[in-house]
């Protein structure tokens, strides 16, 4: 089976030799706050900032998922409350989950500003000149959910003090770990808050990655393979060159050779149109036949979602997918019309 899901999406292949490996080495029962567990910690936060190009005074952490930041953010950095403009679910799932933690008493008071960068559900993101935009207009701190988009695109790291992903799209891995990265103004607020009453408060999370460790037990094997699949993957300059070309060319494609079918992509505006979530638009019972058919051929086309549940499809472009698997799908949709 071929998968475009966008998310849990493909793996690396190289992942299953890499999990076997962290059997047999033992690595998967390795004490968490062992010196040979530390030191997997330690070498995937070095490869984190150098393959991801994070800038040395950022802090990074393991988490178990990009809804856990949702929450860290919500409990540990947001003082009276946090603004979370949005075009799309996930976006709206983020402040529904932060307004449960934080109320808003009052939205001209917020000191955390929340933004999706990549919109999984409807295909869309937010350039790092919007981003910039945000940032020369709000003063305090701002967190950025860029869970479809971290290790498939670059990011500008200074533009936002908090950035969080999740590992099973462009990292390439299966799901039950999330990358947290928080700038020194964002440590300096989490103190300032002092909030460090739950085990997942960013102080406490803080204290114990500054020892490479984490303060629960953790996912070993997630970060082992990590770490693993960081040290395959060229710099982000090279991975985001090839994502953002193979974006263009999916745009094109359905511009053009595709511009008979029944098919359309969902987002006309292409300055917002994302580089790693394709997503495409029609008429009911024409998206559940190509779903069917696609099934049929051993690809896995990716749902809609939210709103867009039962007229969109979405493929994944993320950097784990080849260039043969993107052309079997290509073929298959061209012989669809």
């Amino acid at each position: 089976m071929i998968t475009f899901y966008p998310g849990p999406s493909k793996v690396y292949p190289q992942v299953a030799s890499y999990a076997v490996e962290a059997v047999n080495q033992g690595i998967v029962s390795l004490n968490h706050r062992s010196a040979g567990f530390m030191d997997i910690i330690k070498e995937t936060v070095r490869l984190l900032h150098e393959k991801l190009a994070i800038p040395a005074d950022y802090h990074i952490a393991l988490v178990s998922s990009a809804t856990e930041c949702w929450e860290i953010v919500a409990q540990s950095l947001t003082a009276e409350s946090s603004l979370h403009p949005h075009n799309g679910a996930f976006g709206e799932k983020w402040a529904e989950y932060a307004y449960r933690i934080k109320p808003p008493a009052s939205l001209s008071e917020a000191d955390v500003l929340c933004i999706v960068q990549n919109e999984t559900s409807n295909g869309t993101q937010v350039s790092m000149e919007t981003l910039a935009q945000f940032r020369r207009d709000f003063s305090a701190l701002i967190a950025v959910d860029a869970v479809s988009s971290m290790a498939g695109i670059a990011l500008d790291w200074s533009l936002a003090d908090v950035w969080f992903a999740s590992v099973q799209k462009c990292f390439g891995l299966p799901a039950g770990l999330a990358v947290l990265i928080y700038s020194p103004a964002a440590l300096k607020r989490a103190t300032e808050i002092g909030e460090n009453a739950h085990y997942n408060s960013l102080l406490f999370i803080h204290e114990n990655f500054s020892k490479f460790q984490t303060p629960y037990t953790p996912n070993g094997l997630g970060i082992y393979l990590l770490m693993r699949v960081l040290q395959q993957l060229p710099p982000i300059a090279l991975v985001a060159a090839g994502t953002k070309k193979r974006a263009a060319d999916w745009y094109t494609f359905f511009e053009r050779e595709m511009s008979a079918s029944p098919f359309s992509l969902l987002i006309n505006d292409a300055a917002v149109r994302s580089d790693t979530v394709i997503a495409v638009q029609g008429a009911e019972n024409d998206v559940s036949a190509i779903k069917k058919a696609a099934l049929q051929k051993g690809i896995m086309l990716g749902n809609g979602y939210g709103d867009w549940k039962n007229t969109t499809f979405r493929i994944a472009n993320f950097p784990a997918i080849t260039d043969e698997e993107i052309g079997t799908l290509t073929q298959f949709l061209g012989s669809f019309q």
